[in-house]
């Protein structure tokens, strides 16, 4: 028998008169699904209408409650945005030296970041033999050592017949201070072992002259004028900004030699870099610098250091430990001004809701469901909230970079901030504005029409 003659086929109208249940069902789910998203934009335009004309009903009240939440946020990201461009400046200029570098000098600048609460003590000055004397004594491999040393904080430079305000920071310092101090050329070179130990007259110069004492002009083997001695600037240092007030862009740096000549006095403190090229090496060579500078002071064994030993890396850490704590209290107080103005807004929803209580029974004899009044008012909420917030936040930059730039850090836009306070005004938002709302929808419409 032939298969064909048991193959079954449905005509072509009976399968259509059974698809058309199916299509109508389809045809009617995608109609009611448009609709129904037709009519929650047109109740969302509706309360968000009745919500602005509700504020603005009660502007001195809403003006107030938005000014609670201004202070909070303007508080909370103006601290942060303080704290990230002091973070980025000092961290940055930390970081620049390199993980592998530490200091001798004559207190521990760690040590009084981190506040300890160890026995107050004045070292002596670390003078020019002991600074000498130890840069001859440590001999540690792969490890390169500076000396440098404040000459003047208040120099005048001229060149021809122009001269700068005596505000100048004149360096001596020998040929690896550059390097071990993370600075880095933006024209000409660096002093080298001849021009030092040949007391040659030669300078290098900050980022600012070329903006200042020469603008316009190279700089690069012109004459400058420091306390009467001319010398011919060989380098121009990229620009390294400011920490603590202390632009380290207008400097000066001469040959340490001729720096002890010309800015002769008494007590001079001198400091001492060392640059290890392996890191791995740096705790060992630490060990090695700090046994070198105890035979140099010529301390006993069983006396303290009577010196500072500061790694880079150790300064990044504490700096960033203690900086996160100031962040921590200033979201603490934040949270504490914001929370306040959380209770301010609740109040001013609920003094709402009482004032408009035969506004909703109306609104609900005429067909307004639980959700729909509901939502009117955490719409009201929610716009005070964002006004409060979004002003905050501009406020916020605007003090945190003007701090930043009066204490001349580089401002950083906190997008980090930015985005608590974001968060912080949608918290305020449900915390505020949900019971409000629930209660206004529970009304029940007989009552409400009979309150006067």
């Amino acid at each position: 028998m032939n298969k064909k003659q048991f193959e079954f086929k449905l005509p072509t109208k009976t399968f259509t008169f059974l698809l058309l249940p199916w299509l109508f069902f389809k045809k009617t789910v995608t109609f009611k699904t448009k609709y129904s998203q037709i009519v929650m934009v047109g109740l969302f335009k509706e309360n968000t209408k009745i919500a602005i004309d509700s504020i603005r009903s009660q502007a001195l009240r809403t003006f107030l409650t938005v000014f609670i939440i201004v202070i909070g946020i303007t508080f909370l990201v103006g601290i942060l945005t303080l704290t990230k461009a002091l973070e980025n400046n000092l961290f940055g200029n930390f970081a620049s030296m390199g993980a592998n570098t530490f200091s001798i000098s004559q207190y521990d600048f760690s040590e009084q970041i981190n506040q300890n609460d160890g026995e107050q003590k004045v070292n002596p000055i670390i003078s020019y033999p002991q600074a000498k004397g130890f840069k001859d004594k440590f001999e540690f491999p792969f490890a390169a050592t500076s000396l440098s040393f404040t000459a003047s904080a208040t120099a005048e430079v001229k060149f021809d017949n122009k001269k700068t305000d005596p505000e100048i920071t004149i360096l001596g310092a020998d040929e690896n201070f550059i390097p071990n101090n993370g600075f880095e050329l933006e024209s000409g070179r660096n002093f080298n072992s001849f021009d030092v130990d040949n007391n040659n007259y030669v300078c290098v110069l900050g980022a600012n002259f070329k903006n200042g004492l020469f603008e316009g002009i190279n700089p690069i083997d012109k004459t400058i004028s420091v306390r009467g001695a001319k010398f011919k600037v060989i380098g121009l240092l990229k620009e390294k900004g400011a920490t603590f007030g202390n632009n380290q862009d207008l400097r000066v740096i001469i040959p340490i030699q001729i720096g002890r000549s010309i800015f002769s006095q008494p007590n001079i403190n001198y400091d001492i870099d060392v640059k290890v090229s392996n890191k791995q090496l740096l705790d060992e060579a630490v060990d090695n610098a700090t046994l070198a500078m105890r035979r140099v002071r010529k301390q006993n064994p069983v006396e303290k250091d009577n010196f500072g030993i500061s790694r880079s890396d150790d300064l990044i850490q504490r700096l960033g430990e203690n900086i996160a704590v100031i962040n921590i209290a200033a979201i603490a107080i934040g949270a504490i001004t914001i929370f306040g103005s959380t209770i301010a807004l609740m109040n001013i929803m609920l003094v709402s809701v009482s004032e408009r209580t035969r506004e909703i029974g109306i609104r609900k004899a005429l067909g307004a469901k639980r959700g729909t009044i509901a939502w009117q008012f955490f719409t009201e909420t929610f716009i005070i909230s964002q006004m409060g917030g979004i002003i905050g936040i501009i406020l916020g930059l605007l003090l945190g970079s003007l701090i930043a730039s009066l204490a001349g850090f580089e401002f950083v836009i906190p997008w980090l901030a930015i985005m608590i306070a974001f968060a912080t005004t949608f918290v305020v938002t449900i915390i505020s504005g949900l019971y409000p709302a629930i209660k206004a929808s529970k009304l029940d419409p007989v009552e409400a029409l009979r309150y006067e």
